[in-house]
Parts: C-alpha cells; structure tokens; sequence
C-alpha cells in the first residue's frame, strides 16, 4: 500500500473525497470561508468555484492551507487550515475566537468509515504539523466535538 499526502491546490481541489449527503464533499462546503452559504447538489460547481478562488486568495497572502491523502492513487482524506483572517466563519464559533497568532484547522477529514482508524487521518495531521512548525507556526488550534467523528475537523478523541 503506498500512502502520500499532496499539497491541496486549484488544480486538485476537484479530486477531494465525496459522500452522500450535506456538504457532499469539503470541496463544496464553505462554512468557514463563505458563512450562511449552503452547499446542496445544485450549488456544486459554484461551490466549487468559490473554493478554488479562495485557495488561490490563502496561496498568494499567506501560503499553502491544505493537504490531500492519496493511498494506493485514490484520495482519501482533505485537509484544510489557514489564520482565522481567512475564515470568517470561525469568528463567532461558541467555543470562542481563533487566537491571533494561530491556525485554525478547519477540515481534517478522513470521509470513508473503511478508512478510518487505520493511522491515516495521524498521517494527513503529522504533515500539516511538519508544515506549519516548518513556518514557525507558534499555535494551531481546531473546533472538534467530544464522539463526533463526523464533525469537520474530526472527534477530539483524535487529538
């Protein structure tokens, strides 16, 4: 088995992982960059659209903020982070605002139940945090729920 994780960009955005049901994939959901915007099947390519150009805004002010999980050539998990600055939907979470100097991991997903609890979404998490000490990140922070592996950002029993 060969797993590799990929830079999230543009161009690769369209081979995120998909499931059935509300936002259908990360690459349609736009809850942390465009809040109050829903995806549903009809909104896909706009969606689609409005997350590339946010990618596009994050690469250029700020750098890379996101990974992709390929095992055996298939994509399996999405990742997405960035400073809060980039997400607005972040700032009237109920647990409270993103600190200033930290990043917030908005989606660290790993779709499939078939491919969860093997070490992956570890893997996909380890290279977000190689990359972000790298950049002399000094704080990463996520909203993730106590039993919820399918919140966003992934269960807290995770982390």
């Amino acid at each position: 088995m060969s797993v590799r994780i990929v830079e999230l960009t543009e161009e690769n955005l369209d081979q995120a992982p998909e499931w059935e049901g509300p936002p259908y994939s990360c690459k349609y959901c736009l809850y942390w960059e465009h809040p109050g915007v829903q995806a549903d099947r009809g909104f896909h390519e706009k969606a689609l659209e409005r997350k590339r150009a946010w990618l596009r805004r994050v690469r250029e002010g700020w750098g890379s903020c996101g990974k992709l999980l390929v095992v055996d050539e298939r994509v399996v998990g999405y990742a997405q982070y960035a400073p809060a600055r980039y997400l607005p939907g972040a700032a009237g979470y109920p647990a409270g605002p993103v600190s200033e100097d930290a990043v917030l991991i908005a989606c660290l997903s790993i779709p499939e139940k078939e491919h969860r609890g093997r070490g992956f979404g570890s893997v996909l998490l380890s290279a977000i945090l190689e990359e972000l000490w790298a950049r002399k990140i000094a704080a990463v922070e996520t909203f993730a729920r106590r039993g919820s592996s399918e919140n966003p950002s992934g269960p807290v029993e995770f982390y």
